[in-house]
């Protein structure tokens, strides 16, 4: 059984790091797509280190969080170096086509039609914004998943302002004119 105090020690850490931790990782993934395995990552270490050591042990939630953080994103790229040797990232089809294994993804298996459609033109915008730069993805991360405001990104990505709203809205009105 899981002590309570251990998860809300954990809630409370993850709600005051968070944002932070994922702009860390934001501005230091090689890719815009390892940026929720490698945060998924460093909170199931945190819970994992909860446990082992007791809600007494973390004095600086900040920078614990940040350290594991930086170790996983080491990690993640090493371990990822090392298993392309031996496991191929891509295959063939039946058809001959080659697919990635990281543009795999669950079909859908009963759905209604309006969740669907908001599906395609999600999966749509997505396959949009991949062919951008990579600082242009992490500037619409930042913006709309990690909710930060255009003066934290340019702090985080250490851009000028003008720079990550140029980013931002030029790829806004692409990605709309793209959609209709």
């Amino acid at each position: 059984m899981v002590d309570p105090n251990i998860t809300a020690r954990f809630n409370e850490i993850y709600d005051s790091t968070y944002k932070v931790v994922l702009s860390f990782i934001t501005a230091r993934c090689k890719k815009t797509d390892d940026i929720s395995d490698v945060a998924q990552e460093v909170y199931t270490e945190l819970y994992k280190l909860l446990c082992k050591r007791g809600v007494d042990y973390i004095q600086n939630e900040y920078a614990i969080t940040l350290r594991i953080a930086k170790h996983k994103l080491y990690k993640h790229y090493s371990l990822k170096e090392r298993l392309r040797l031996f496991i191929p990232m891509t295959f063939k089809k039946e058809d001959g086509d080659e697919v990635s294994i990281a543009d795999l993804e669950a079909e859908v298996s009963s759905a209604e039609e309006e969740v669907v459609i908001n599906q395609l033109v999600v999966e749509k915008a997505r396959q949009f914004l991949r062919q951008k730069p990579d600082d242009v993805k992490k500037v619409f991360n930042l913006f709309y998943d990690v909710e930060l405001s255009i003066p934290e990104i340019a702090q985080t990505l250490s851009m000028s302002e003008s720079n990550v709203k140029h980013k931002l809205y030029r790829t806004l009105k692409e990605l709309r004119a793209h959609l209709q």
